[in-house]
């Protein structure tokens, strides 16, 4: 990736490939920054330009989003497609970004450090409404490299049997992850939202009291450790890492290392890529990569299986508990199946599910032909509704284009609209934990 991005620390910089693109009004950047290319494509020949190592991206009607720089844009040509410039990855910095705190990049998004010191104090300051659990490992640090804990957090008034890792514990629940993709870099920022929302509204806040009094909330805020931080490596020019950090496979480098931890969980794996290099590369084999595995591992010690084996088994109305996996980018909140076009038997509940929390954000609702138009396998949410019957939906937050849109969003979009528009679907979210399939 290029060495600048589209901050004040690039305006020396040479080449004019933006300004000629945006007609003549961005900053000047060298032909090798990447951007998001617009591809007209069936869904077909989006899975072959995947397959083939193309950063491919949700796109709108009839095309797909490719990131890359001109050598990108020049092998899309060789291969017969037409590129053509949709929007910039980076997006200008304020003039403050350049005197950044302490473990903040990118103009105030924080380090994977930073989150670990948010639950250790949230923790400490809370001890009646919080809980925290190391629930596994980073790859790198089951390695002996370094790496990091994946790190939980559960809230609630406490009371005999909360927070306790168990099944059978007596208030619904709801889970919220994010930062699964590394490079999704809102997603974290939100749960950190969240989870002051809670900790710190409960002595005022009748409707965070309202939560905690009744509900276990349960956030991992970083999923991917090993993946952030070498996004953070980036500093204002962050890397745009989607993976985890598992290098031992396929000869990749830089960004094209590790495997997709969206695309590894254990249900209806092996649909997609095969290729180590593929950002949605899925492993060597179900569950295999250790973020998954402490992530399964937590959903399994707090649901009961409330489902049965087959796809159209229906998860009881009965059935308790909430789920939302955060990503970027795309304003849709994506319901079951991803594995397949074929609907979930939950659907018609969830589309009403769905549009309880549309009614705060404003996005789309529907299943991956509707929204993304891809079908993905081995996904997070597809694990806790197909094996235990949980009411997991994906929200992918923010534009595909614009300051806040994309990957990198400018930070201060976080607080000006990404909260404000997803505080309240959260809140539907823990208040339906009880009975989803009843909204």
């Amino acid at each position: 990736m290029a060495s600048r991005s589209l901050s004040r620390l690039a305006l020396a910089a040479t080449g004019v490939l933006l300004t000629t693109l945006l007609g003549g009004t961005a900053t000047a950047q060298p032909a090798d920054t990447p951007v998001f290319w617009r591809v007209p494509a069936t869904a077909a020949q989006a899975q072959i330009l995947t397959n083939a190592g193309f950063d491919v991206e949700e796109g709108d009607a009839g095309a797909v989003f490719v990131v890359g720089g001109q050598a990108v844009a020049n092998q899309l040509r060789a291969r017969g497609f037409t590129p053509s410039f949709h929007d910039t990855v980076y997006k200008e910095l304020p003039a403050q970004a350049n005197s950044l705190a302490a473990d903040t990049f990118y103009g105030g998004y924080r380090t994977v450090t930073a989150h670990e010191n948010h639950l250790t104090a949230v923790a400490a300051a809370h001890p009646d409404l919080a809980t925290k659990y190391t629930i596994g490992q980073s790859w790198k640090k089951t390695k002996g490299q370094g790496g990091h804990d994946v790190q939980a957090l559960c809230l609630t008034k406490k009371q005999a049997g909360d927070c306790t890792l168990s099944t059978t514990s007596p208030k619904p629940k709801f889970f919220l992850v994010a930062q699964i993709h590394a490079r999704e870099l809102s997603t974290g920022e939100l749960a950190w939202r969240w989870i002051d929302y809670l900790a710190d509204g409960y002595a005022t806040d009748a409707t965070a009291k309202s939560i905690l009094d009744t509900t276990e909330v349960w956030v991992v805020p970083i999923a991917n450790p090993d993946g952030v931080d070498i996004v953070a490596s980036g500093g204002n020019s962050p890397k745009l890492q989607r993976k985890n950090a598992n290098n031992s496979r396929g000869g990749c480098t830089g960004t094209n290392i590790g495997i997709d931890l969206n695309r590894n969980s254990t249900f209806k794996w092996g649909g997609d890529s095969n290729s180590a290099c593929s950002e949605t590369y899925q492993g060597v084999s179900a569950g295999s990569e250790p973020e998954v595995q402490a992530l399964e591992k937590l959903a399994r010690a707090i649901f009961p299986d409330q489902r049965g084996t087959g796809n159209n088994d229906p998860a009881p109305a009965t059935a308790k508990g909430t789920m939302i996996t955060l990503h970027s980018y795309g304003n849709d909140i994506i319901i079951p199946w991803g594995f397949t076009q074929s609907t979930s038997p939950n659907d018609a509940q969830y589309r009403r599910l769905g549009a309880k929390y549309a009614a705060s954000n404003g996005y789309l609702v529907g299943t991956n032909e509707e929204t993304v138009g891809y079908d993905t396998s081995g996904t997070t949410d597809d694990f806790t509704y197909g094996e235990l019957g949980v009411a997991s939906v994906t929200f992918e937050v923010g534009g595909s284009s614009g300051t806040c849109g994309g990957f990198l969003p400018r930070y201060t979009c976080v607080d000006s609209t990404f909260w404000p528009k997803n505080k309240g679907a959260l809140i539907t979210a823990a208040k339906a934990a009880a009975a989803p399939y009843q909204q």
